[in-house]
């Protein structure tokens, strides 16, 4: 079987396995504060997305300077994860940019573009890698919201959602428009649960024993110090 053959019929059983796709994301609107380049290639990746998706993640405990703190500090935020063994999530900083390697072929840059509260907008740009499926290379918007209300026994719950659009660069995805869109909705889907899923099992952890997940996190060799310990005041772990 020839290659582009073969690939044709690798698609096809990817998207037949498949669970149908989510509802598609309602229209964004893009914050007043957005610098006007990056306003620009937001609207672009909107207007051109192959995908978008919308997603609720699990209600969770989690304090809310203590939440703050991961979201803003990714970097850190994907040690506690891996450290945890809950995902192989990893942020890095290269020069002026932000990279993320999600451990399972995705890969790229993403930056914050808004942040205001309750509110995250980020820009990303990257690549999947998978076996018998060619590199799909494209540029994703998200927008991540979050909210806190306070139980009856004082706790503090956070509730959850991501947004985002994906839009393709490769032709050929393209240009199967309707065949390969199933696929991407799929893997859009998939990837935005498991990000919030993750968070929400991180928050469960922390709750349940902080000091046990600060002493996993500072066994890891490379782990910034500095954050080490903020995250360790903010726990209150002496």
């Amino acid at each position: 079987m020839t290659g582009p053959r073969r690939w044709l019929v690798s698609l096809a059983m990817v998207v037949g396995v498949c669970s149908a796709a989510g509802a598609a994301a309602p229209p964004l609107a893009v914050p007043a504060p957005v610098a006007p380049g990056a306003r620009e290639r937001i609207e672009l990746v909107i207007r051109d997305a192959l995908v978008s998706t919308q997603v609720d993640g699990p209600i969770h405990a989690m304090r809310r300077e203590v939440f703050e703190y991961l979201l803003d500090h990714p970097e850190f935020a994907t040690h506690v994860t891996r450290a945890l063994g809950l995902a192989r999530y990893r942020v890095w900083q290269a020069g002026n940019e932000l990279w993320i390697d999600d451990g399972w072929g995705t890969r790229g840059t993403f930056a914050v573009v808004h942040a205001a509260p309750g509110v995250r907008m980020y820009l990303a740009r990257g690549a999947f890698q998978q076996r018998f499926l060619p590199e799909m290379r494209g540029e994703a918007v998200g927008m991540f919201e979050y909210g806190f209300r306070t139980e009856t026994d004082g706790r503090t719950m956070v509730t959850t959602r991501a947004t985002g659009y994906l839009q393709v660069d490769n032709n050929f995805l393209r240009m199967l428009g309707r065949i390969a869109a199933p696929f991407v909705q799929a893997k859009a889907d998939k990837e935005t649960g498991q990000l919030l899923r993750v968070f929400a099992r991180a928050s469960r952890a922390i709750e349940e024993n902080p000091a046990d997940v600060c002493q996993k996190v500072s066994e890891r060799p490379d782990v910034p110090r500095r954050e080490l310990e903020h995250f360790r005041a903010l726990l209150r772990v002496s």
